[in-house]
């Protein structure tokens, strides 16, 4: 893909030595120089820092811009440092308490990131999942994909200032977060998965509340539907800006509702199922112009999707034997009136606890639909009861290091609404 500054003669940088020349040729990392200035004699380009204090900027990162005007000649992504080492974190912990640092990667979609990370170490160990757990992890998986989907579009709105859809969507959220505190007791770091299974099943009278909740958000959806969809400013900012061809997408790595927008209708849930997914019916969103506009309207059908996934887990799951997570003796741990009654299941379960799982040596990955891409775990075991090694696959990272092709070219103003179409999520990126 051609550099959009090709040709476009030199921009001059402030250093403690005065202003240098920096040629505008191929993609290279600008230096990390000094504060927002405004260069004269020269065209007019300037040095200008968005982030990370900036309120467009999620977390950490910053983005170093050329500007010739209010065109953006050059871009800079620099994600920042959370400093919070989750694969080595990992590495010190058991198979099990890996669970709470999972659901920090993203967390906004935390079920799903237990859901990929139970999957590898199940994949390595052999252990079928009783067929009711598969159901809830997927029932679980979608509220996340709402959750994450809600917060991305109502707070990409909020941006261009229309903050009545933030309202509607953050509504829509926290009707979602209401289920999922029903279904383990936490709203946002669940730790709900166990290797095996998960930790409970769905309380009574899920299924009539979730109904009503639904009945509810489908409505807000259908409102920010008619808030934004055909509104001529909103389009006037998001169609057109920030695209990106379905060649280009598939060469940086993009998964997800991103690469759905170019046109590309790849989905795991489809192309790999898993849990069950090939049970469902559900559709595949997909988009033609890879553009702000069309990365909204597919997570805004996705949101109607997933809606329906979960009703029809919920309806398919009653005649399932009642066992939510495995009876393997490796990776269950005793009923406790067992465990006070009888010495060998008292054992068992303190070694469980103290020593961890023991994993058989050897290595997998296993991978999901995250909310906003393939979301894959690498995990390498010595035999011992802690990871050997993790490796995480985030989806927001090869999407975040295409940012300079989305926005080179266009101009200041079109940075804010093109960064929060593609949802980075910082916890993914600093690992």
């Amino acid at each position: 893909m051609s550099h959009p500054s090709h040709g476009r003669g030199q921009a001059p940088i402030y250093t403690p030595k005065g202003l240098i020349n920096l040629k505008l040729g191929p993609r290279k990392p600008l230096p990390r120089l000094g504060p927002i200035l405004d260069i004269p004699d020269n065209n007019g380009k300037m040095v200008i820092d968005m982030g990370p204090s900036h309120p467009a900027m999620h977390g950490t990162v910053k983005m170093r811009t050329i500007l010739d005007g209010e065109t953006v000649e050059r871009v800079d992504v620099d994600v920042g440092y959370l400093h919070r080492g989750f694969e080595k974190s990992c590495e010190n912990s058991t198979w099990t308490m890996v669970f709470p640092y999972t659901d920090r990667l993203n967390y906004i979609s935390p079920f799903i990131n237990n859901m990929a990370y139970a999957m590898a170490v199940e994949k390595l160990m052999g252990i079928v999942v009783p067929e009711r757990a598969q159901y809830l992890r997927v029932i679980s998986s979608e509220i996340s994909r709402m959750a994450d989907h809600s917060t991305c579009i109502g707070a990409a709105t909020m941006e261009l200032a229309a903050f009545t859809g933030m309202l509607y969507l953050i509504e829509c959220r926290d009707m979602v977060w209401d289920a999922t505190e029903e279904l383990c007791g936490a709203r946002l770091t669940v730790s709900y998965c166990r290797i095996g299974g998960v930790a409970n099943d769905l309380p009574d009278g899920f299924e009539k509340r979730m109904q009503e909740r639904f009945d509810k958000i489908n409505r807000l959806i259908d409102d920010a539907d008619t808030l934004l969809t055909k509104n001529q400013i909103f389009i006037g900012r998001m169609k057109g800006v920030g695209k990106m061809s379905k060649e280009d997408a598939i060469d940086w790595g993009w998964t997800g509702p991103c690469l759905r927008s170019t046109g590309v209708p790849y989905d795991v849930r489809l192309a790999h199922p898993y849990a069950v997914y090939d049970r469902l019916d559900f559709a595949v969103p997909v988009g033609e112009n890879g553009d702000n506009y069309d990365r909204y309207l597919v997570r805004l059908q996705e949101l109607r999707e997933s809606s329906k996934m979960i009703m029809q887990c919920i309806k398919q799951m009653k005649d399932t034997p009642p066992a939510v997570v495995t009876d393997d003796p490796r990776v269950r741990l005793p009923d406790k009136d067992k465990v006070y009654t009888a010495i060998e299941e008292l054992m068992n379960h303190f070694k469980i606890i103290m020593d961890g799982i023991q994993v058989p040596a050897g290595e997998a990955y296993a991978y999901v639909e995250g909310a906003n891409g393939e979301l894959g775990f690498y995990i390498v075991s010595d035999g011992g009861g802690k990871p050997w090694k993790i490796r995480c696959r985030p989806p927001c990272w090869p999407i975040t290091s295409s940012i300079p092709s989305l926005v080179e070219g266009g101009m200041l103003a079109d940075i804010v609404p093109t960064f929060g179409s593609v949802n980075m999520i910082g916890g993914e990126c600093d690992r």
